[in-house]
């Protein structure tokens, strides 16, 4: 399954600017990177992503991008390396939402439920509705309450 598409996303509202994806009016690298993301289209994304980087960027601008490179590691199966950017991101911003779900996804991936509990839990703190931390709290309990058999051994 892939979460890219939920895990980087626009948003529109004044209210959630700093939670925002860096699209448009912004560094054109970032803006292509989070487009390129959003199709999955995930090495061409972490690619401009990290040119728009290396320029000058508004700490929101940064904060965006770093949760966006985080979500493009997640969704290619690259929790550690998406741990380490969402981490950067909340350093910057911890303020929004987004790099604590996308963490919070990239410490399921690793099966470190208690941690991706922890940071579910801030997310939906700053953003109660977003239909992302719903999907991601269903997939750890899915994974939480799967039943186990423990097998006797017949002799």
């Amino acid at each position: 399954m892939c979460l890219a598409t939920t895990l980087v996303s626009a948003q529109t509202s004044q209210q959630e600017a700093d939670s925002r994806t860096v699209l448009g009016g912004g560094d054109e690298y970032l803006s292509a990177g989070a487009m390129a993301i959003l199709a999955g289209q995930y090495d061409d994304g972490i690619r401009l992503t990290n040119l728009g980087l290396q320029r000058p960027q508004r700490a929101a601008d940064k904060a965006a991008a770093l949760s966006n490179l985080c979500a493009a590691h997640a969704a290619k199966g690259e929790p550690d390396l998406a741990i380490k950017y969402c981490t950067e991101s909340i350093a910057i911003n911890d303020h929004s939402w987004r790099p604590y779900s996308n963490r919070s996804y990239a410490f399921y991936l690793k099966g470190m439920y208690d941690k991706a509990q922890e940071d579910l839990k801030v997310a939906s703190s700053l953003s109660p509705q977003a239909r992302q931390v719903a999907q991601i709290r269903g997939m750890i309990n899915e994974r939480n309450l799967r039943p186990s058999v423990i097998m006797e051994e017949h002799q």
